[in-house]
C-alpha cells in the first residue's frame, strides 16, 4: 500500500515499535461482519464462524458474498456492517436509562443507526439525520427496512437540528472525517488525503459539534466518534468540546480481550481500534456528558398539545389491523397516503415537523387509489406487520430474486387480490395477482439492478 509521506511522518511516532504489525495489517484482507436484527432473528441461525467480541448480535464472514443476492439481506434480517463502529453500542448499554431521545447526527447509510434502534425501548425514539439528500434517502431505506416504528428520518444540517434546545438524552455525532481508517478498504481515501484536508476536518467537526451541543439535554449524553487516526480530529476535538463546551469525559467499559488501545492522552479516556490489534477498521470513540447550565432554555413545547389539521380523518378498522398491537398506535393521513406511529411518541414527531425537514417516519401502511388501498413496504418490512391480514405465498430462492428485480410474478392456485410474500417464512413483499399475472409492488428504487445473478441460491444465514 503505497501511504502518503507526510501520513506516515505523523502516524509512525504514535505507533512506535507497532508501526511495521500496522503495515502488514493493511496490505491484509479486510474482514467483513454482519449484524442480526434482534428483532426479527431470535434464532442466530448464521453460517459464519467467529462472533464481534464487543457485539452480541455480529459475526465474521469468512468471505465477502454477494449480499446483493440475499433476500433476507433486503428484508432487514442483518445489515452488513464494519466491526469496529459496532463498539458505539457498548457507550449506548453503558450510559442509557429508560426511555429516551436519541440523535444520530451523521448517520447514513444507518449501520449506527440500526445498532441504536435494537438497543432502544419501543417508547423511545431515534431521530436518523443525514445532511446530504441522497444519502438520507438510503438511510430512510435502510431504516425501514430494519422495521422499527419509533424512527423518524430526517435531512436537516446541523445548525438546524440544534434549535430544539435540550431535546435529545443522547447525540451521536460520528463525523465526516479524513478517513484514514479506511485506507485498507477505499483507495480513494488514500489518495484524497493530504494534511490540509485533516486541518479542515477537525473546523468541520468542531463547527458540528458546536452547532449540535444545544440539542444536548443537560447531564445528557454525547457519543463522537471517526474512521481516522490523527490526533487533531480525536483528541484534540475531545479536549476542546470537554473545555469549550465544558463537559466531562466518561469512561466505557471494555475486555483486554478486545485489543481496543487507549487514548494517546493518559488524562482522557477514549477508545480506539487499529487493524493490527482488533479485528475491524481504524475507528476512534469518546464518551462525553454536558454538564447542567443553570440558562439552558428548552425547546417551546406550545404546539405539543395542538392537533394537526389533517387528523380529524380516520383510517377503517380493517386497515389498521393490518398491524398486530394497533392499539399503541396513532394513524394519521399525508396526502393519499396513511402512516402509523408509536402514539407515545407521537406528540415528539408532531414537535419535530414544525421545525425539521422529514424524510420517513414510522411505518406507512399504504395509499388510497380511488377505492382500492395499495399496502406499503414499509408495512411488510415493520415488526408489528399483522402477517395474519393477508393471504401468504413462501417462495423460493429464485422466485425471491425475480421479485426483488420487480419482474413480472405468475402465481398458480393463489387467490386474487394482495398476497404477502415471504421467503423463508420472512416478509418479503406484496403483489396483487389478478389471475393470469401478479403485479409487482415492489418499491421501484429498490430493485435490484444488477443483471448477474448466480447460478445457485446464495446463502448467508442458514
Amino acid at each position: 500500500m503505497n501511504l502518503p509521506a507526510d501520513f506516515i511522518m505523523r502516524t509512525q511516532p504514535l505507533l512506535k515499535d507497532e508501526w511495521e504489525n500496522f503495515l502488514a495489517a493493511l496490505d491484509s484482507d479486510a474482514p467483513v461482519s454482519i449484524r442480526l436484527n434482534k428483532r426479527k432473528n431470535n434464532t442466530n441461525r448464521i453460517a459464519p464462524t467467529d462472533n464481534v467480541l464487543w457485539s452480541d448480535s455480529a459475526y465474521y464472514m469468512e468471505k465477502r458474498p454477494q449480499f446483493t443476492f440475499d433476500p433476507l439481506f433486503h428484508a432487514g434480517y442483518y445489515y452488513v456492517q464494519e466491526a469496529s463502529s459496532m463498539f458505539v453500542g457498548q457507550a449506548i448499554k453503558q450510559y442509557i436509562k429508560g426511555d429516551v431521545k436519541v440523535l444520530d447526527l451523521c448517520a447514513a447509510p444507518g449501520g449506527k443507526s440500526t445498532l441504536i434502534a435494537d438497543l432502544l425501548s419501543e417508547d423511545s425514539l431515534l431521530v436518523s439525520n443525514e445532511v446530504i439528500r441522497s444519502r438520507a434517502n438510503i438511510l430512510a431505506e435502510n431504516m425501514t427496512k430494519w422495521g422499527n416504528p419509533n424512527v423518524v428520518v430526517t435531512n436537516n444540517d446541523p445548525a438546524n437540528i440544534g434549535k430544539l434546545k435540550g431535546f435529545f438524552d443522547i447525540i451521536l455525532v460520528d463525523a465526516p472525517c479524513s478517513g484514514e481508517g479506511m485506507f485498507r478498504k477505499d483507495e480513494g481515501a488514500i489518495s484524497e488525503w493530504s494534511v490540509e484536508n485533516v486541518k479542515l476536518c477537525k473546523e468541520r467537526q468542531q463547527r458540528i459539534l458546536a452547532d449540535i451541543w444545544p440539542a444536548l439535554k443537560p447531564d445528557g449524553i454525547l457519543i463522537y466518534s471517526t474512521c481516522t487516526y490523527n490526533l487533531e480530529e480525536n483528541e484534540e476535538n475531545v479536549q476542546w468540546i470537554r473545555d469549550e463546551l465544558g463537559a466531562e469525559v466518561l469512561p466505557v467499559d471494555t475486555k483486554e480481550e478486545w485489543g481496543i488501545s487507549p487514548s494517546f492522552m493518559e488524562d482522557m479516556p477514549a477508545y480506539r481500534f487499529f487493524p493490527h490489534k482488533t479485528i475491524g477498521e481504524g475507528f476512534f470513540m469518546a464518551v462525553l456528558r454536558k454538564k447542567e447550565e443553570e440558562d439552558d432554555a428548552k425547546i417551546s413545547k406550545k404546539n405539543r398539545n395542538n392537533k394537526e389539521k389533517y387528523s380529524k380523518a380516520d383510517l377503517p378498522a380493517s386497515y389498521k389491523s393490518y398491524m398486530s398491537d394497533k392499539e399503541q398506535f396513532t394513524f394519521y393521513p399525508k396526502g393519499d397516503s396513511w402512516f402509523a406511529f408509536p402514539t407515545k411518541l407521537y406528540h415528539d414527531l408532531f414537535l419535530l415537523k414544525s421545525h425539521l425537514n422529514i424524510i420517513s417516519e414510522g411505518i406507512c401502511l399504504g395509499e388510497f387509489k380511488g377505492k382500492d388501498f395499495i399496502p406499503n413496504q414499509s408495512l411488510v418490512l415493520s415488526n408489528h406487520l399483522n402477517t395474519g391480514a393477508f393471504p401468504t405465498y413462501d417462495v423460493d430462492w429464485k422466485t425471491a430474486i425475480t421479485y426483488l428485480r420487480k419482474e413480472a410474478l405468475v402465481l398458480s392456485d393463489q387467490p386474487k387480490g394482495y398476497i404477502l410474500l415471504t421467503y423463508k417464512d420472512i416478509p418479503l413483499g406484496f403483489v396483487k395477482n389478478i389471475g393470469n399475472r401478479a403485479n409487482n409492488l415492489y418499491t421501484q428504487e429498490w430493485r435490484i439492478r444488477s443483471a448477474n445473478v448466480p447460478n445457485e441460491e446464495l446463502r448467508v444465514i442458514i
